[in-house]
């Protein structure tokens, strides 16, 4: 389809930002059209589902039109220049109050500092429209917190949007800004994605530079979350230019991640694990998941039923969460304490527990898991899984439940795993329960096999594209 042939959409907030590049180069839209577009969407839906904590229009618009007039002369200034973008608030954005979903933060400081995802976002032209809510901290799978409350799912308000990249997920399938950073440290990319059905990659480990670096340790990785695979690696092209601040960062990757997404997946060598040999998984979704494989298998790929052979690392990434837990409340105050989140309190409880030579035999464990995984992957281009082994469920307030390892991540046996291992993973939707809630499918790739596995979700979205919930049914409900 050639530019001139684009048909301007009925609501540039539906558009993704492949589509809206395309417009603003054959003048058929702006970004200052698109902006408003997105910022109606925002007063009308974020009210229901509490997916921004910050928003900046007068900001995005004085943005946009700079962007626009780039445009009109012909200039544009990056790759990203005039698109809509939100940011998950354990991000730092130069100007704006990173709150980090706690009470326990002071919004009024000097917040002079761009993190590399904002700085790289921000050189390449994007408009950034605020910020997207997290729990306290990032520290669960649910986006709910003392400071801003639930966050819901657009399939259905009643339900959680997931975590703790909750907010950013609910924005983008929303249609609240076609672009936004999360952060995955056991699954806090690929669980909100699966819940709202859009795409979210987590990339391999140092893969997109962070700074400052999680408390939580090298399980924490950043990534796009989208409404389509073209958009992902778009928006990864971005994200992975490098940034000295993080030490742990990978060496640049100059590829470009668009060429080559179409590819296909015709003879690649995958291995398909429904459960990973341990998990219980939701009848709808195991159902849902085989006839995503049996789609793979008609593109052409070699698929195996083969489990990678490693035991539940449940209690290795719990175990170190919980330490990290209790590393972030030996840094707060005695006031700050009292008015931080329960379950923070809870987890950090349990990492009190834990003497140093316990986390230690965590490592060591984790560093099993990881030589493991990367033999493993030797013999196999792609490991599929489920993304999440039940669907969204009902939104609850912090504090609910009591927290043990089982409560906080037992119900998402397939993300953790490949933190520990820091390989990439992605998941995009393949289908909807009998209830209408999203299933996601997770493609994991070898290490640095970021462009693969983009490539293998574009090829089944190529058959099965995303599609948004509905938002008038959200409205009345």
């Amino acid at each position: 389809m050639t530019a001139a042939s684009i048909s301007p959409p009925t609501d540039l907030a539906d558009c993704s930002a492949t589509a809206l590049l395309r417009l603003y180069r054959s003048r058929q839209a702006s970004p200052v059209e698109a902006t408003r577009a997105v910022l109606a969407r925002i007063e009308r839906l974020n009210p229901i589902l509490n997916a921004y904590c910050h928003l900046a229009p007068d900001e995005a618009l004085a943005a946009a039109r700079a962007s626009e007039t780039r445009w009109q002369r012909g200039v544009p200034h990056g790759e990203l220049d005039g698109v809509p973008v939100s940011i998950k608030d354990l991000i730092l954005v130069k100007g704006w109050p990173t709150r980090r979903g706690s009470r326990t933060v002071d919004p009024d400081q000097p917040w002079d500092v761009d993190a590399p995802a904002a700085a790289r976002l921000r050189e390449a032209g994007a408009v950034i429209l605020g910020k997207t809510t997290t729990p306290e901290f990032g520290c669960k799978g649910e986006t709910n917190s003392p400071l801003t409350g639930i966050t819901r799912n657009p399939w259905n308000r009643a339900r959680t949007a997931g975590g703790s990249s909750g907010g950013t997920a609910a924005a983008v399938a929303a249609g609240m800004g076609p672009l936004s950073v999360g952060t995955d440290g056991a699954g806090s990319v690929r669980i909100p994605a699966a819940f709202c059905g859009n795409f979210g990659l987590k990339p391999s480990f140092g893969r997109v530079p962070a700074h400052p670096l999680s408390p939580f340790g090298s399980v924490a990785h950043l990534g796009p979350h989208t409404m389509s695979v073209a958009d992902a690696a778009l928006m990864m092209n971005v994200l992975k230019k490098p940034d000295a601040r993080d030490w742990t960062s990978l060496p640049f990757d100059p590829s470009d991640y668009t060429i080559g997404l179409n590819d296909g997946i015709r003879g690649l060598r995958t291995a398909y694990s429904p459960t990973l040999g341990y998990a219980k998984v939701d009848p709808e979704i195991a159902a849902a998941v085989d006839a995503a494989v049996a789609d793979l298998i008609a593109l052409g790929a070699h698929v195996e039923p083969v489990d990678p052979g490693f035991e539940n690392p449940l209690e290795i990434t719990t175990g170190l969460w919980f330490a990290g837990a209790w590393t972030i409340w030996n840094s707060l105050d005695a006031a700050q304490q009292a008015v931080a989140d329960p379950d923070l309190r809870a987890e950090a409880m349990l990492g009190e527990r834990l003497s140093s030579l316990e986390v230690q035999r965590l490592h060591l464990r984790r560093g099993a898991l990881g030589s493991q995984m990367r033999q493993f992957m030797q013999h196999w281009d792609l490991l599929v899984t489920p993304a999440v082994a039940v669907p969204a469920f009902e939104a609850r307030p912090a504090g609910h439940t009591p927290v043990t390892a089982e409560a906080l991540l037992g119900w998402t046996p397939f993300s953790f795993p490949f933190n520990l291992t820091q390989q990439p993973a992605c998941t995009i939707p393949c289908g909807l329960t009998r209830d209408g809630l999203p299933i996601g499918l997770q493609f994991v790739g070898p290490m640095f096999g970021d462009a693969l596995v983009l490539r293998a979700a574009r090829a089944y979205e190529a058959v099965r594209p995303i599609a948004r919930p509905d938002l008038s049914a959200l409205v009345r409900s």
